[in-house]
């Protein structure tokens, strides 16, 4: 058996390099950039009102001083003139502050009667006036790489960036096995169950970027097998889930290798999931879950998702880890590392009684996975230990 550590490794070294594409700023959203976007403008592209009110020469705006109002700038519509000393024009916020005006009164802070207007109130120190350039300027950069979030998209069209470089949605094969499983929705016979585990991951492949496609259950005989990589034919990475231990019936490693799939690794020194299987098929690399549907979904988060990122040009890395202080008193760790279902709250995380990985419920309560290392002492409540992040939780 080899580490989490070592078998990521493998797996970052299957990983392809990303697939560029170029896409329309509005259907970036969530994409991976993977080149850094350069502004072709300034923002803002002029000096600019940040207030309502009046703008008039630079260290004329005293209490008490009066002016007369030559004009009106709005966002859009400048005033075209020089304001000179004495003179003051109506400046609303984001107007081009024209040329002449060095602070910006507030209105409410001044009195207009007819063309004049008087400083009333006390002006202040602050100008209230945005410089060119203040935000970004042309030939800044956003950095690559990085997810978009709806903060990016609002800076990219502000960058003036119209179309985005993005890696390509990896495709990602699913394929349950097992001559016990049916699909939700069909009527069970009395030795069989549902399939879960296919949905569970192919939201989380959804969720992390890339594209899953769902295929027909394949049965526990190597022409099922074979029909089933034959459909997986063009995916960037292939998913079994089951079918990866030493059962009679568990023939994946076998059909796969038939297939022409290059093992690069078998066990992990983890619960749950440790028979897990990686290697390269074709041009795709394969990953063999365990059937567990605790263990499959647990596997997903530890290795799947960070395949994924990889392949999506994100820095190659384990599954994000916080810390938090021990809810309980937990016993001593064996020689495999356990990823224990967890609930944090309040900065503290306490591991679930029942670990049991067929326990799909316990998983749907918890948001943390409480790591323990292999051959980790007894631990007691108040001690800081490590986790992973799972799902938002109301």
């Amino acid at each position: 058996m080899i580490t989490v550590n070592e078998a990521l490794d493998h797996l970052f070294a299957l990983a392809p390099a990303p697939v560029p594409e170029t896409v329309p700023l509005l259907q970036a959203l969530g994409r991976v950039m993977i080149e850094d976007a350069v502004a072709t403008r300034s923002q803002p592209p002029f000096a600019a009102s940040a207030m309502d009110g009046y703008g008039v020469a630079a260290g004329a705006a005293t209490q008490g001083a009066t002016f007369e109002v030559i004009g009106e700038a709005a966002a859009g519509h400048g005033f075209p003139g020089t304001v000179g000393p004495g003179q003051a024009v109506r400046i609303f916020t984001g107007a081009p502050v024209p040329e002449g005006v060095g602070h910006v009164v507030l209105q409410e802070d001044c009195t207009a009667e007819g063309t004049r207007v008087t400083i009333t109130g006390t002006p202040g120190d602050g100008t209230n006036i945005r410089p060119a350039g203040g935000d970004f300027k042309t030939g800044d950069r956003l950095a690559a790489p990085r997810r978009l979030t709806p903060a990016d998209m609002a800076l990219l069209a502000s960058m003036n960036v119209a179309e985005v470089p993005v890696a390509r949605k990896p495709v990602v094969a699913l394929i349950s096995t097992g001559d016990e499983l049916v699909m939700p929705g069909e009527l069970p016979g009395p030795d069989q169950i549902i399939a879960s585990n296919t949905f569970g991951l192919y939201a989380l492949i959804e969720q992390a970027g890339a594209h899953p496609r769902l295929l027909p259950i394949a049965r526990d005989n190597p022409a099922s097998l074979h029909t089933a990589f034959d459909m997986a034919q063009g995916a960037d990475v292939v998913v079994t889930i089951g079918g990866a231990s030493v059962g009679d019936h568990d023939i994946v490693a076998r059909v796969a290798e038939e297939t022409g799939m290059e093992r690069a690794f078998y066990k992990i020194a983890m619960r749950p999931g440790k028979p897990l299987m990686a290697g390269r098929m074709g041009d795709a690399v394969m990953l063999g879950l365990p059937g567990n549907p605790v263990s499959a979904m647990v596997c997903g988060h530890l290795f799947l998702l960070p395949l994924l990122r990889a392949m999506m040009g994100l820095p190659k890395g384990p599954a994000p880890r916080a810390q938090a202080l021990l809810g309980a008193d937990v016993d001593g760790n064996g020689p495999r590392e356990h990823y224990m279902r967890a609930r944090l709250h309040g900065g503290t995380i306490t591991p679930f009684d029942r670990q049991d990985s067929s326990l799909l419920s316990i998983l749907s309560d918890a948001n943390a996975l409480l790591i323990r290392p292999i051959g980790d002492g007894p631990r007691k409540a108040g001690e800081t230990v490590d986790y992973v992040p799972l799902f938002t939780q109301s």
